[in-house]
């Protein structure tokens, strides 16, 4: 693969890095820009995304006919990764989770239809979205074939009975993506549907308290009960739900990495620069081996993770699925996001565990990175599920002009 980005990626990557120094970094230090769970607050956001808007820098990751920048995934790991720089970043560009998947999905995967009532309000930033997965015991986490919420087919609707939690943004969120059962075939059992969050049948029953800062819209559980949806709002066709989360959590999974790759930067920039200044014992933290190496190793694992990402990226991008690409990533960096936040916040001493730095809100958000999107350990077994069907293929390089 090709290193090298173009102009147009490299001339975004610009403006963005000036906006995000310019707009979003001085209000980290300001308590009134956060809401009550950690995020920036919504008026404060809704200027922000108004001046993004006007920047240029709105849905870089869409097509350009669908009304983004058509940068491709290679593009979008440059930018993202200069976008969340700030904390508050990704959602000021609407390229943050989970609108940034949901949006990439349903562009991909709906009808002109659908395109216009259910994606195109996300990308205006006049509505938030919701993926509706994942399930308490007895069903589906990681793995998707267990899911028990049924969507029962009674003339042209769909009626749907179960539960959901930690769906991300639900509390705020307008649209829905719902994967339910439709039938009890192993392969083609599970299909997703669209609703509004003005439908009846279903409810909130709690936002779930974390450890971490929270997305606008919290993490929540849902119960349905009759809920109905009408056959209209079947996205791809009945049966086609794993054809669905494939298509949403691959690329969502890595775009969450380009994201986690500028906060681990973020980590070692304030790091260094209180190494630099900080004396102990008539010695420069800066100058002590200890620190160096610290800060070495980080510096050369934050690199592999972004080796890692464009080399996902790359794969998708040229038709590929990266299956094993995106879960090297995901393991990678989601584990070098949280040693550096652990890093910085041991060089940065008490400091570093106060709120006078955002380490201690990265430190926090970031053991959630090891769970979101499959724990480390199932991209663990996803990988050596590869290598025991691939043998020494595992590491093969691509051949030119080779198909896909």
């Amino acid at each position: 693969m090709d290193f090298e980005i173009s102009q147009e990626v490299e001339n975004y990557r610009v403006r963005i890095a000036e906006f995000v120094h310019r707009e979003i970094l001085p209000l980290e230090a300001d308590k009134a820009s956060f809401d009550v769970h950690g995020n920036i607050a919504l008026p404060l956001l809704e200027s922000l995304r108004t001046k993004a808007k006007a920047n240029g820098l709105w849905c870089l990751q869409l097509k350009s006919e669908t009304g983004g920048a058509g940068i491709g995934k290679m593009g979008m790991a440059v930018c993202y990764e200069e976008m969340n720089r700030s904390i508050f970043g990704p959602v000021v560009f609407n390229s943050a989770a989970p609108d940034d998947g949901n949006m990439m999905m349903l562009e991909a995967l709906g009808t002109a239809e659908q395109k216009e009532k259910w994606l195109k309000p996300i990308i205006d930033g006049k509505v938030r979205s919701a993926f509706a997965m994942t399930e308490p015991h007895p069903g589906g986490g990681s793995d998707p074939s267990m899911i028990v919420t049924r969507a029962e087919k009674r003339g042209d609707k769909y009626v749907v009975s179960g539960r959901k939690w930690f769906i991300t943004g639900a509390e705020d969120a307008h649209h829905f993506i719902l994967i339910a059962r439709t039938s009890n075939d192993p392969k083609s059992g599970l299909s997703a549907l669209l609703f509004h969050r003005d439908q009846p049948g279903w409810s909130i029953k709690r936002r779930i308290e974390i450890m971490g800062p929270e997305e606008h819209g919290g993490h929540c559980e849902l119960e349905f009960d009759g809920l109905e949806i009408p056959v209209e709002n079947l996205l791809v066709g009945e049966g086609s739900g794993m054809k669905v989360t494939q298509v949403r959590l691959g690329p969502a999974r890595l775009t969450h990495c380009m994201r986690w790759l500028g906060l681990s930067k973020r980590c070692v920039e304030i790091a260094r620069a209180y190494a630099a200044e900080r004396y102990g014992f008539g010695v420069r933290l800066a100058d002590r081996e200890s620190i160096q190496l610290k800060l070495g190793d980080l510096a050369m694992r934050i690199e592999i993770g972004r080796m890692l990402v464009m080399k996902a990226a790359w794969e998708l991008d040229r038709g590929g699925f990266a299956r094993k690409e995106v879960s090297m990533a995901k393991v990678q960096v989601a584990n070098v996001l949280h040693d550096a936040a652990d890093v910085a916040i041991q060089i940065n001493g008490a400091r570093g565990y106060s709120k006078d730095t955002v380490l201690e809100w990265i430190y926090r958000y970031a053991r959630q990175a090891r769970l979101v999107d499959g724990a480390d350990e199932v991209h663990k077994m996803v990988l050596n599920r590869s290598l025991s069907e691939e043998g020494p293929g595992f590491w093969r390089w691509r051949v030119e002009d080779q198909a896909i």
